[in-house]
């Protein structure tokens, strides 16, 4: 069991105000941890008494959202933009494939059409962001640059030396510094005339992007919510679980090992979608919601809430170990860090996620010996309780802040 757990009470204080309109609409939006939903019913007599009883009349939502299975990008794609909007904001499951993290294309597509908009997706405000601190470094610089002019002259004209200042009040610093409006200009837009005139050449906007949804993700959401239908993309037909057990399991095996009689046959233990299957499931099962962690050097990041809340605090590096050596020697898959991995890269991942804020987790998962295992348990999801997790926290020592 793990110790890990997220927090999700509100903090105190000054800065529980800050954002406060923008973090209410998330709170409105973002709702929902789950696509699940459970609706009560109108009060009633009966209600009541079954609420002493400690029953419940709440009926289960159950949204049946569609994907398709590419085995090519190994991920299983959501296309109706009403299933994606509800896989997004009731769990932040899946990625959009033209945008950062939210399906936002189409929003970003109407904004840009629209001088007026207000509505700023993520990857605009992200945009403003690095414009505003680029030109900060530009004024700045500017400033500095002048400073040091006038401090030449001086000397040259009065033979005073004066040191310049990298602060003051003629330099602009991060807390005072506003940008102007010139940053964010947009092109000369036509005249009202024109504007108001139809443009024939201009279409109507198509959504065409898509949820991309990990392996990982796709089977959480089919085999414990029950709430997503994998369709084949040969056929176009709803895969049994059973099928998509096995298909998820072949793509991420050499071809080589792939013969389309019988895949079963080729399954294995150290399979990398039953590794991270099992890390994904145990933290979703915790409250955290698990996205990808290749921007950090890492397999996982935990948010407590999600993206649109906080940063994620914690980065997993999964770490896979065999309970017979044997297995490993003979094994055909030569997974990642299932060897002993070295201090430096300890020591470099460990320090690209301490300068982001976010605490390194080590998660060892046992993969089960073949010995004393038949291939049969491996063919349904069954197989997962003979897998274990275990934790180690790593922290980044510093001895200016660590002396006591």
């Amino acid at each position: 069991m793990s110790l890990i757990t997220p927090n999700t009470q509100p903090r105190g204080g000054a800065g529980a105000a800050k954002g406060g309109a923008r973090r209410h609409e998330n709170n409105r939006i973002y709702a929902y941890p789950l696509p699940l939903l459970f609706v009560e019913p109108p009060r009633s007599r009966i209600g009541s008494v079954l609420g002493l009883l400690g029953l419940s009349l709440a009926r289960v939502e159950n949204p049946h959202c569609e994907g398709i299975f590419d085995p090519t990008t190994r991920s299983v794609w959501v296309s109706k933009p009403e299933h994606s909007l509800i896989l997004w904001r009731r769990g932040f499951f899946g990625k959009g494939d033209l945008s950062r993290s939210e399906p936002s294309w189409l929003a970003r597509q109407i904004n840009i059409r629209k001088s007026d908009g207000k509505q700023l997706t993520s990857e605009e405000i992200t945009a403003r962001r690095r414009a505003e601190r680029r030109q900060f470094k530009l004024d700045r610089a500017a400033a500095i640059a002048a400073v040091a002019e006038e401090a030449e002259e001086i000397f040259a004209t009065e033979g005073r030396v004066i040191t310049p200042a990298l602060s003051g009040p003629d330099i602009p610093s991060a807390a005072t510094w506003r940008p102007s409006q010139n940053i964010y200009a947009q092109p000369e837009s036509p005249s009202v005339e024109e504007d108001e005139m139809p443009l024939e050449d201009e279409e109507p906007l198509v959504d065409v992007e898509h949820l991309q949804l990990t392996l990982q993700e796709a089977f959480f959401l089919l085999w414990n919510l029950d709430c997503l239908t994998v369709l084949n993309s040969q056929n176009m037909q709803p895969m049994t679980l059973k099928d998509i057990w096995i298909a998820f399991q072949t793509v991420e095996l050499p071809p080589k090992f792939i013969k389309p009689v019988d895949t079963s046959q080729h399954l294995q233990w150290d399979n990398p979608f039953l590794i991270n299957y099992v890390v994904y499931h145990h933290y979703r099962s915790l409250g955290w919601v698990v996205k990808s962690g290749i921007k950090f050097c890492v397999d996982y990041l935990l948010y407590k809430k999600g993206p649109v809340f906080h940063h994620a605090e914690l980065a997993l590096a999964i770490l896979p170990v065999y309970e017979d050596t044997e297995d490993q020697r003979t094994s055909t898959l030569d997974l990642q860090n299932s060897s002993p991995f070295t201090w430096s890269w300890l020591s470099t991942i460990n320090r690209v996620n301490s300068q982001v804020q976010k605490t390194l987790i080590l998660v060892y998962v046992t993969i089960p010996a073949k010995s004393r295992l038949s291939l049969d348990t491996l063919r349904t999801p069954a197989c997962l309780a003979h897998y274990s997790v275990r934790e180690v926290v790593v922290r980044r020592f510093i001895p200016a802040r660590m002396r006591d």
